[in-house]
């Protein structure tokens, strides 16, 4: 358990850099900011398929970076409260779901939450080309960058 919760930890950490980056420039490449937005969407989405609460979220929204900041704020309670309620039995326990291209799948819970983590941190990579190709700097949001800065303990 003390692995997922230093996931999640990372991953609300990396989420803020990425963030944090994008305000740095003027005109932040509206690629990048989808990109961004996708991966908050995304967690909400898992978010509700683990309480099972089949709510349609857009995975592809268009938001503000303002709106974004919001939405990383929510998020990081929304992990927090929900990681503090698992158990070894919780995390075992399978999840049926459906997903975007409507086809109904079946998954652990830690293998879920081992899968946001990862998305997430494909997405924010895209973040960062979109970025760099535009001529900025991106966030350094490497795991072992944020233990060795002890952002992530």
């Amino acid at each position: 358990m003390p692995d997922l919760h230093r996931l999640f930890a990372y991953n609300d950490w990396a989420n803020r850099e990425t963030l944090t980056s994008l305000k740095k420039t003027s005109g932040a490449p509206a690629r990048a900011v989808r990109y961004l937005g996708h991966v908050l969407a995304a967690e909400r989405l898992w978010l509700g398929r683990l309480a099972q609460d089949p709510a349609k979220v857009p995975v592809w929204p268009e938001p503000t970076l303002d709106e974004c900041e919001a939405r990383i704020g929510e998020l990081a309670g929304l992990w927090k409260d929900y990681l503090a309620s698992l158990t070894p039995e919780k995390l075992a326990r399978q999840i049926r779901y459906t997903n975007t291209l409507g086809q109904v799948w079946t998954n652990t819970v830690e293998d879920i939450l081992t899968h946001v983590v990862m998305h997430s941190a494909y997405h924010r990579a895209q973040v960062a080309a979109e970025l760099r190709a535009a001529g900025h700097e991106p966030a350094y949001t490497d795991f072992i960058h944020a233990v060795r800065q002890g952002f992530v303990k």
